[in-house]
């Protein structure tokens, strides 16, 4: 059977997980979270007291040691360090802006890319990003740029945040949402950015349901 890879790419809080894993399922594909990869990553860093604002410090956090593992449980990605399972660590406002900055290292990116690579070659998947259409994977079969307002995306993050028991409010969510923003699509080394061959898929006015409707009908369409 010919394998399949689907690249989905876009900013912070575009419900590319949710989506992609979705998407995923209905296509009988296995999903790849790799912010989940970078998050991690971050998580590592912060709790190692790293100077988040120097690369020699990140890197230095890049150890014999660090364990990045992307496991399949029931069908569902979990992500662990070192052995431990983090996959509900990784999902705080500090490890998405940790996550953002340590992704901007070249020797991160270079640590995980062979990852990345190494699943998709041996899985038809749906794998979402920042620059999976543009760098990781160029030669995916269908490239999507999946994106909406930063105010429609932080009010979903507001409300998932919320919903977690967390105390945060809207306008400091935005103000996160456009910095990481800026952040993801100035950084030098693969910046955000649609694929020149990529299908944008814009979900301000739609919710969660239209949404998956619209990725999955736009994959299928375009294999």
């Amino acid at each position: 059977m010919k394998i399949i890879n689907v690249a989905i790419d876009g900013p912070a809080g575009a419900g590319k997980s949710t989506i992609s894993r979705k998407a995923a399922a209905e296509m009988g594909y296995i999903y790849i979270d790799t912010g989940a990869l970078y998050r991690t990553v971050g998580l590592n860093a912060m709790r190692q007291g790293a100077d988040l604002d120097s690369d020699d410090s990140i890197i230095a956090t890049l150890t014999d040691e660090l364990k990045v593992e992307l496991r399949f449980i029931d069908g569902e990605q979990r992500m662990f360090l070192n052995g431990d399972d983090v996959s509900a660590d990784i999902r705080t406002p500090e490890a998405s802006m940790a996550a953002s900055r340590v992704s901007a290292v070249p020797r991160v990116r270079e640590y995980l890319f062979d990852l990345q690579k190494n699943l998709a070659k041996n899985n038809s998947c749906v794998m979402d990003g920042r620059d999976i259409g543009t760098v990781v994977l160029p030669d995916a079969d269908v490239k999507i740029f999946l994106t909406a307002s930063p105010e429609a995306r932080a009010e979903r993050r507001y409300k998932e945040l919320t919903e977690k028991g967390m105390d945060v409010k809207l306008e400091d969510v935005l103000a996160d949402m456009i910095k990481r923003d800026y952040d993801d699509s100035h950084r030098a080394i693969a910046p955000l950015k649609q694929a020149d061959d990529a299908i944008l898929c814009d979900t301000s006015e739609l919710n969660l349901e239209e949404s998956i409707d619209l990725i999955i009908n736009t994959i299928k369409s375009n294999i």
